[in-house]
């Protein structure tokens, strides 16, 4: 079969993988392929058990909280409608589409692709249903909303007098956010896309371009229109990609600066006034002897951005300056801010999850500060400059040395 290298726009062809085997760009090293530890049944099972589970996620307490005989519970829906009607309009609103709506959309929608495939259905639409769920699958964070809820958890447990109780809830939470962490894992795109819709035996004449989303080679003469497979705009680059991503790490850079400086939360216990910022949050952490945690709050607070941000900004000098050095280290940082970005939004959600249920009247209260929103708006933001960088604008700028063959294109074989 052939496609177009994603990362790099190198055409490539390869043989349908055996077993345990993994497909990779020798030009780029990007991972093209891989039957390793790939289901689809098992992908369809844990997306209809997610499905199955998020009702309850979303309506039952999550924790319960006791401080000298005043006891508050929350769950997800109540916390994102109490910072609403606090007037955190963002914060909620965010949070509303990263946590409820969105998993719930690219769960269901991923069941039917996967379904209509499992029963042997192949309608017109599916690829175009599979094209959404790619796209909205980075920005899905019920399983970031999980490590939140499991750092505010441990925090909690420090103060001093609060009893804090499990419930079922966040039980059920644990089960549907692992279950989402399986299905990710177990997923292969390029096969879902293989059983969607046949690709190219063999590979065309140079300068064919690829489906940015599919990989389907087509003819140049149909650059600006739907790919036959999944209904993608196809350019042979993407259109207006530098000033877009340039646009998005600019006002993100501007962002970092209040997000980190301004308080994420406040806190008014038992006549205590503290203010925490991510880098407080942190040494917190660390003095009360949660050193994992107070590392895990610097990386995804402070260093993660910061390193995203930079990372974009090498893409973008190395575009603007036709650079051809480290083209492949530039591609798997790119790549991996892509991948791992999400997980920076752990901050926000832990506020979204714990100031709503430390609220206990007269004996006081937590409160969201302006951090929170503007690292929520940052961290979206850089996801969104992840996605309008193309990285094969950084390639254009290497010596071109054909169509990929097997001179450039490979398969690694896990032994048994």
């Amino acid at each position: 079969m052939a496609i177009a290298c994603p990362d790099c726009g190198t055409l490539l062809s390869f043989p349908p993988l055996p077993r345990r085997s993994t497909a990779v760009c020798l030009r780029c090293g990007t991972q093209i392929a891989t039957t390793i530890g790939r289901s689809l049944t098992a992908a369809l099972a844990c997306d209809v058990a997610t499905l199955a589970l998020l009702p309850t996620v979303y309506t039952l307490p999550l924790l319960k909280a006791e401080l000298l005989g005043q006891r508050s519970q929350s769950s997800l829906l109540a916390s994102v409608s109490h910072l609403w009607h606090e007037g955190w309009i963002a914060l909620a609103g965010l949070s509303v589409i990263f946590v409820i709506l969105l998993p719930v959309v690219r769960t269901g929608l991923l069941t039917l692709v996967l379904g209509a495939l499992r029963l042997g259905f192949h309608p017109p639409w599916l690829g175009r249903v599979f094209r959404w769920t790619v796209w909205i699958d980075r920005w899905a964070m019920l399983d970031v909303f999980l490590v939140a809820v499991a750092v505010g958890y441990c925090y909690l447990t420090t103060i001093e007098h609060l009893d804090v109780i499990i419930e079922s809830g966040a039980r059920v939470l644990v089960v549907a956010g692992v279950l989402t962490m399986l299905s990710r894992a177990m997923l292969d795109q390029r096969t879902i896309w293989r059983a969607i819709g046949a690709e190219s035996a063999a590979l065309p004449c140079e300068g064919a371009i690829g489906c940015p989303t599919c990989g389907l080679l087509q003819s140049p003469a149909r650059e600006g229109g739907p790919c036959p497979r999944c209904g993608a705009r196809m350019y042979a680059r993407k259109p207006q990609a530098i000033a877009a991503t340039a646009a998005l790490v600019s006002t993100a850079f501007i962002l970092f600066f209040p997000a980190n400086i301004y308080p994420m939360n406040s806190s008014d216990l038992l006549g205590q006034q503290l203010q925490y910022t991510n880098f407080g949050y942190a040494v917190q952490l660390s003095h009360l002897g949660l050193w994992p945690l107070s590392g895990l709050t610097f990386w995804t607070s402070i260093l993660n951005p910061a390193l995203m941000m930079a990372c974009l900004g090498w893409g973008l000098l190395s575009v603007w300056r036709r650079s051809t050095r480290r083209l492949v280290l530039k591609t798997r940082l790119v790549r991996t801010v892509a991948e791992t970005g999400r997980w920076s939004q752990t901050g926000p959600f832990t506020i979204v999850f714990f100031v709503p249920l430390i609220d206990f009247g007269h004996l006081g209260a937590e409160a969201v500060g302006w951090g929170a929103t503007a690292f929520v708006v940052m961290i979206a933001l850089i996801i969104a400059a992840s996605v309008t960088f193309d990285p094969r604008l950084m390639w254009d700028a290497a010596p071109r040395t054909g169509i990929a063959d097997h001179r450039t294109a490979g398969t690694h074989e896990r032994p048994d």
